[in-house]
């Protein structure tokens, strides 16, 4: 079940968080009350990887919110290509007529994935989604300007949205006590990691910062998605002030070894750098997803 919490940006925006525990998303719901116009940002399509069955219950009950108030969802905003899970913003565009939207660098994602997948049905131009984001790039949620920042690192194409003195972060920050994003997914890079989270962290201290995940570090026994920049400059475990880029690299690179890869990867990034739409559907009018299997040189020869 999503859970869902409210706060104020400047008694402008209200921002709803949903949180969805099986894959530890927070999604997030922004509306300009004086207009009605709202945005979508990470939206989850619920998946259950076992069975290979969707359903939309995280999605509706975020339709349901924002139809309860009245306001008209406009955008479906990605942070990045999630590895995590599966996007809802397909649905939410059928539902609502929203644009998706995303970081223009998502070209260099899929060029990195096409091959990965065999994906020959996968244009690399970014075509899939409604509208590509420049850095410093603004536009308007009803009368609220957001203004997007690059902050690559996590992947190449990781991008935040700043919103009055809210900022929604995707994967490059997490709550102070947990730490940072991981970099070793094809096309991470903890030295711009690194120089994306100081980039963050000059905004000013009263800043909010909303994360894209929370896992619960060891000793908080709740969940957590909302923090501002005077904490996370002072208190995180990986990046707090008097961090170096050299200290935090190598700090990243060795945590990132032990990381296993996250349950969801494989069909997360083939749904999502398709802008959340699921490969063709077959001659059999079944769609698949595909798990590319690295068999070892020795076990080759008999299978």
């Amino acid at each position: 079940m999503s859970k869902a919490a409210d706060s104020q940006v400047e008694a402008t925006a209200v921002i709803r968080a949903f949180f969805d525990e099986p894959t530890n998303t927070v999604s997030y719901l922004v509306a300009d009350p004086a207009t009605g116009s709202a945005a979508v940002i990470d939206p989850v399509l619920d998946y259950d990887h076992n069975g290979g069955a969707v359903d939309t219950r995280s999605v509706n009950a975020i339709l349901k919110a924002a139809a309860d108030e009245g306001w008209r969802i406009e955008w479906a905003l990605e942070t990045h290509a999630h590895a995590d899970h599966l996007s809802g913003a397909p649905y939410i565009k059928a539902k609502t007529g929203a644009k998706i939207g995303i970081g223009e660098h998502i070209r260099d994602v899929q060029k990195i994935f096409r091959p990965i997948f065999n994906a020959t049905d996968l244009k690399t131009d970014g075509s899939d989604f409604d509208h590509l984001f420049t850095e410093g790039e603004i536009f308007k949620i009803g009368s609220l300007d957001v203004e997007v920042l690059f902050t690559p690192g996590h992947t190449p194409a990781d991008v935040s949205y700043k919103i009055d003195d809210a900022v929604f972060v995707g994967d490059t920050l997490f709550m102070p006590d947990y730490g940072t994003a991981r970099a070793d997914f094809p096309g991470g890079d903890a030295h711009q990691l690194y120089r994306s989270i100081r980039r963050l962290l000059a905004l000013p201290p009263e800043t909010r910062l909303f994360m894209c995940h929370d896992y619960k570090a060891p000793g908080r026994d709740f969940y957590a998605w909302e923090t501002n920049v005077a904490a996370e400059r002072t208190a995180n475990v990986h990046v707090h002030e008097g961090i170096s880029e050299a200290e935090f690299v190598a700090m990243r690179e060795a945590r990132d070894r032990t990381l296993s890869a996250p349950r969801l990867l494989l069909p997360s990034i083939q749904v999502n750098i398709r802008a959340g739409r699921f490969p063709p559907a077959q001659a059999n009018g079944v769609r698949y997803l595909t798990i590319p299997v690295r068999i070892a040189d020795e076990a080759a020869k008999s299978l």
